[in-house]
């Protein structure tokens, strides 16, 4: 029961916006496929932590949603800023109980437990440098949000292990209020993605104070699902 994490598929087959044109993702999808399978058993769980797929719609995204569930093991989806496909849970939940989609879950105010050592929480994150009132709204929001996955995996009594999309880091900014909530919560471990290209050089990767943050975007990653914990 490994726990693996990758952010940024940025799949497209359900629509017409590959990434094969930007530099470094040539092929992605078959580099990507062949590695999870190669790495990935059907007992193991991944997060796949935001940008998941280009589709408008949970119709445009079901291409890419039965492609996750055709890869072994448990995926375990988060928002990213791209994911305009993401509704509502319960029409998530319905959607992929209809499809047969049964590998794929939503993480989204909960958590969900991996073997008896760990439990995944997160959320989507916001802006390091949110000024204007209508980020700081969302930004708010999305501490709720984070503080109410944490609760629910530290109720499991496992170690909450952290995910969001963006940064809480990046290029010497800092967004205080998540990082904030990250200590106080005593989370150790935080896996994020949203930084790709020449960005990658300047994400921050170590220790903020306790808490042990890496990048995990698929380019960063060269399309290897990371591997945080052996079952």
């Amino acid at each position: 029961m490994s726990l693996f994490a990758i952010a940024d598929l940025h799949l497209s087959l359900g629509t017409n916006k590959p990434m094969d044109a930007f530099p470094g993702w040539n092929g992605y999808v078959r580099r990507l496929e062949d590695n999870w399978r190669r790495l990935v058993a059907d007992g193991d769980t991944v997060v796949v932590a935001g940008d998941v797929s280009w589709g408008m719609s949970l119709e445009q995204a079901g291409a890419d949603l039965a492609f996750l569930h055709s890869l072994p093991g448990r995926k375990i989806l988060m928002k990213g800023n791209h994911d305009y496909w993401w509704t509502t849970r319960r029409k998530m939940d319905a959607y992929l109980e209809e499809h047969g989609l049964t590998s794929v879950s939503i993480l989204h105010n909960d958590a969900y437990t991996v073997g008896d050592r760990l439990a995944v929480c997160g959320t989507r994150g916001w802006f390091y440098d949110a000024e204007a009132d209508a980020d700081k709204k969302i930004l708010a929001r999305e501490v709720g949000r984070l503080n109410a996955s944490i609760d629910a995996a530290v109720a499991t009594g496992l170690e909450p292990v952290a995910f969001l999309h963006y940064p809480p880091v990046y290029a010497g900014a800092v967004c205080e209020e998540i990082l904030e909530t990250l200590q106080r919560r005593q989370i150790r471990r935080c896996y994020y993605g949203h930084i790709h290209g020449a960005g990658i050089r300047k994400a921050f990767r170590g220790k903020w104070g306790d808490v042990a943050l890496e990048l995990v975007s698929s380019d960063a990653l060269s399309f290897v699902p990371l591997k945080i914990s052996q079952g």
